[in-house]
């Protein structure tokens, strides 16, 4: 139960750090940005993986750095796929 709480908390304080590093709108509330930070959770995990392991292996990072970095990599790729021009 605390693993989840703890879980959750941590994907909302990544999300709003990868929110707040990259620059210009996103309309999302505080459940859009704890998904946003859980996601890039486990981008951290998957880009670690790949790059000191040389395997592709999807799980959650193990710091709350690579959260963050996940974070940002899925905020920009959301961006750019969501096909909406935005002025900054």
């Amino acid at each position: 139960m605390f693993n989840l709480i703890g879980f959750l908390i941590v994907g909302l304080l990544a999300g709003a750090i990868a929110r707040f590093l990259v620059p210009g709108r996103d309309p999302m509330g505080c459940i859009g940005t704890m998904l946003l930070g859980i996601a890039g959770s486990y981008v951290g995990g998957f880009l670690s993986s790949l790059i000191f392991n040389n395997q592709i292996d999807l799980r959650a990072s193990n710091s709350f750095i690579g959260a963050v970095i996940g974070a940002v990599v899925a905020l920009l790729l959301l961006r750019a796929l969501s096909g909406r021009r935005r002025r900054y």
